[in-house]
């Protein structure tokens, strides 16, 4: 999962750690263990870095509660979430879908913040509450502030932060156009990335100083991410109306079952094609399967001629087909979320309709002119 490592899972959720996260950890142990011995000089041998990685671990908690805090409500509206993963920006929870309505979108998008506010307010309270002093109040203190932090710093109206989601929403809800929402977003995110861009330069360039390097980066992680919200917005406005049945692919490789394998190599030879696999339906036009030119290795050659389609014909995954009348966008989301580069195609009655290939649908993008939304 590009390089990411699962790490277990959290309430049926698949819980994923980037390589970049133990860099973090490495740092934010090292850098607050120093912190700390410098605060509490008694503290004995390798106490301070020990508790160092104990602050990055609850700090990482943190990022996962606000992270949980976004997928419980996406739970509860029916939506799958994919898997949660820790980075070294913070974290993603990955849904199967979007929300279907503006208040559900609202909702998923602010259940994080509002986790990560909660939390800082805890905290705070139980400091004032318990009158705890030394090393165990520092950890509090220091985890109340990142989560105020957390919370408020992803209350910026711009994508891919949760603020934007939650512009995004609002926008959706104001003119009803869920793509017009996802553009304005992505526009403040940019604006927003290309001003921490810009604090994190300007103090290079005029002091020599790289006390704000960190604003760089996350400047060019707002400024990318933004960029690529506004990008698949623009592909969503412009199939919009779109069905599968209009980018099935003209002569789709289909064959019948009741052929021999013999009849099969000799059709393909006439008609020149380069098709590997082909799909395969019953006299009554049914989709039965899939037949590979692979396959044809497990039958000697001088068995072909006795041999149908029927006999070695494979099954196809059910989660790559999908039904012509659909919209092409769910065909998009199928396509990516099971990493393949087609879909069988049938109508409701699992009548074959044909192949449906992800670049007939990036041709079928390039082809549609640019949508001029009300």
């Amino acid at each position: 999962m590009n390089g990411n490592i699962r790490v277990g899972s959290l309430f049926g959720i698949p819980f994923y750690v980037n390589p970049s996260w133990f860099l973090v950890l490495g740092l934010v142990t090292w850098s607050y263990g120093e912190g700390l011995a410098a605060q509490f000089p008694d503290l004995p041998g390798s106490t301070p870095l020990l508790l160092g990685l104990v602050t990055a671990l609850l700090l990482f908690s943190s990022v996962l509660a606000h992270e949980l805090g976004h997928s419980f409500v996406a739970i509860k509206q029916g939506i799958k979430v994919d898997s949660i993963t820790l980075f070294l920006f913070g974290g993603l929870a990955s849904l199967e879908k979007e929300s279907d309505s503006p208040a559900n979108a609202f909702w998923v998008a602010i259940a994080g913040p509002a986790v990560s506010l909660v939390i800082a307010a805890i905290l705070t309270g139980l400091g004032f509450a318990t009158h705890i002093t030394g090393p165990l109040a520092a950890i509090a203190a220091v985890l109340a502030a990142i989560n105020l932090s957390l919370g408020l710093f992803n209350l910026i109206p711009g994508l891919p932060l949760d603020g934007g989601n939650i512009l995004k929403a609002i926008v959706w809800k104001v003119t009803g156009n869920q793509y017009k929402g996802v553009k304005i977003a992505s526009i403040v995110g940019q604006a927003f990335g290309w001003v921490a861009i810009a604090s994190g330069l300007l103090p290079v360039f005029l002091y020599g100083s790289f006390d704000n390097f960190w604003n760089l980066l996350i400047g060019s992680f707002l400024l990318q991410n933004a960029g690529k919200s506004a990008q698949y917005a623009r592909v969503q406005e412009r199939l919009t109306g779109l069905t599968v049945a209009d980018a099935v692919t003209p002569n789709s490789p289909i064959i019948r079952d009741n052929i021999t394998l013999r009849e099969f190599v000799d059709q393909r030879t006439l008609a020149g094609s380069n098709w590997q696999k082909f799909l395969v339906t019953n006299e009554s036009g049914h989709l039965v399967g899939e037949l590979a030119l692979d396959a044809l290795k497990d039958v000697r050659s001088d068995r072909w001629a006795h041999t149908l389609v029927s006999e070695i014909v494979q099954s196809i995954e059910p989660s790559t087909i999908i039904i012509s009348d659909r919209p092409l966008l769910q065909a998009i989301e199928q396509l990516e979320s099971k990493h393949v580069s087609t879909l069988s195609v049938t109508d409701s009655e699992g009548i074959l309709v044909g192949l449906l290939e992800k670049t007939a649908v990036i041709n079928l993008i390039h082809r549609q002119p640019q949508a001029n939304p009300a």
